[in-house]
């Protein structure tokens, strides 16, 4: 009889260890993720509506903070440029230096280089520039500087952008070094992440790699499953050793 006492004790006490220890590494998924993640990114509140539909005036939006000879084609960049009013804007780079941007090929669409690129991100049922408007309701050409971007907004027809700066010197195109952040995702409201197009994979250079919000989201998730379920495993392993406890004993006595 207290050969069975001792056994349900131990597994009441292999239940507390293990709760503690779930709670444990819960605690550090949960603010190791948030931490990570505040080293890595940066929250912006979008200004204006020039980067409609993929992000609208005052969406809060995460950035993950890099260098700006980290920019891709098809990522949407955070920069401040003196020449465009020296606060921080939200654009989609479409060209790098060495590029010829041009608007608009026979279907309406942009080329970098003579390819044509297929913008789906351009309206808000995902058909591009092929049932819809052209990319650019003014036709340009711009030949992108070495070390520079051009940057366009994906609500084409109302977005203060690189064709608006077509005749500077640059033709439009702003310093790599003037990028702050690469936009990931939506935060607020939750509409999840920003993926990289697919038409500026084909081009030299590729497209830049998802960040780590996906991985810290996870890790964040995690965390609060391992400590709501440490938290509530600890107490109902007790209480299941002590009820076996009793009913050992109940047995026991007759």
């Amino acid at each position: 009889m207290s050969g069975t006492g001792r056994g349900e004790g131990g597994r009441g006490r292999l239940g507390s260890v293990l709760s503690n220890l779930a709670v444990a590494v819960g605690c550090v998924l949960f603010l190791g993720g948030f931490a990570w993640a505040a080293v890595v990114y940066k929250p912006y509140t979008v200004p204006t509506s020039s980067m409609s539909p993929t992000v609208n005036a005052g969406d809060r939006v995460l950035a993950e903070r890099v260098d700006g000879a980290e920019v891709r084609r098809g990522d949407v960049v955070v920069f401040t440029d003196t020449v465009w009013g020296d606060a921080p804007m939200v654009k989609r780079v479409v060209g790098v230096g060495g590029d010829e941007v041009t608007c608009c090929d026979g279907a309406g669409r942009l080329t970098v280089n003579g390819k044509a690129i297929e913008e789906p991100y351009l309206r808000a049922d995902g058909t591009g520039t092929s049932a819809g408007s052209p990319a650019s309701g003014q036709d340009f050409t711009a030949r992108v500087p070495e070390g520079k971007l051009f940057l366009l907004g994906d609500e084409r027809t109302g977005s203060l952008d690189s064709r608006v700066h077509l005749e500077d010197v640059d033709q439009g195109a702003v310093p790599r070094g003037a990028v702050q952040a690469r936009v990931d995702a939506v935060a607020w409201p939750l509409n999840g992440m920003i993926r990289r197009p697919e038409a500026f994979a084909a081009l030299p250079g590729g497209v830049s790699e998802e960040g780590p919000l996906p991985l810290q989201a996870a890790a964040v998730v995690l965390g609060v499953v391992l400590i709501v379920g440490g938290s509530v495993y600890g107490p109902l392993a007790a209480r299941s050793a002590r009820r076996a406890e009793r009913t050992g004993a109940s047995t026991g006595g007759r």
